[in-house]
Formats: C-alpha cells, sequence, structure tokens
C-alpha cells in the first residue's frame, strides 16, 4: 500500500487487517476517533508507536504528555503543522511496512 492508496482507505469502514497497529492507530485519527487511535498505541512500546503516541497527544493539546512520548521516540516536538506530521508519519511507516512510501 503507497501513501495515496492508505487515504482512500480511510473511506472504508474499517482499516485493512494486514496494516499494522500504528498505521491503524492513524488511520483512526484521520477517521476522526482519536480515542480509538489512542487506545491502538497506549497498549504499546516501540518507537514508533511512541511517535504515533506522541501525536496524538500533541494533536490534542497536551503538549507535556506528548513531550514524553516524542522523548520516547527518540525525537523533539516537531514545529510543523500537524497535517504535515500525519503525512510524514504514515509516509515512514508505509516505507518501513511495504518499502513503498
Amino acid at each position: 500500500m503507497n501513501f495515496d492508496e492508505f487515504k482512500i482507505s480511510v473511506n472504508a469502514g474499517y482499516p485493512p487487517e494486514t496494516m499494522g497497529k500504528e498505521l491503524k492507530a492513524l488511520w483512526w485519527d484521520a477517521k476522526g476517533n482519536w480515542d480509538k487511535a489512542h487506545r491502538i498505541v497506549q497498549t504499546m512500546n516501540n518507537i514508533s508507536a511512541s511517535r504515533v503516541h506522541a501525536y496524538l497527544h500533541r494533536k490534542e493539546g497536551d503538549l507535556n504528555n506528548a513531550s514524553f512520548w516524542y522523548t520516547n521516540a527518540g525525537q523533539r516536538m516537531p514545529g510543523l503543522p500537524l497535517k504535515e506530521e500525519w503525512d510524514e508519519i504514515v509516509r515512514s511507516l508505509l516505507k518501513n511496512e511495504t518499502g513503498i512510501e
């Protein structure tokens, strides 16, 4: 799946089963279901999940919590708009899962 296919998939009722949990969280976030996205990543303990978790708390406006998760992901809080960060994370995760951007 590439980035454009991922964005189109958000029109479906559910994310593809083969999609990794981090991408599923961002998929649900794109559907407007922040809570479901957060429930997925809060149970995970890896760098990519921490990055998604950080983004979600930044989107929520909880910058202290976001900062904690960015640190766990080995990153600083970005200064770019949330939409651009979402795109960047999705592209990175897709590349890691499929080798396709």
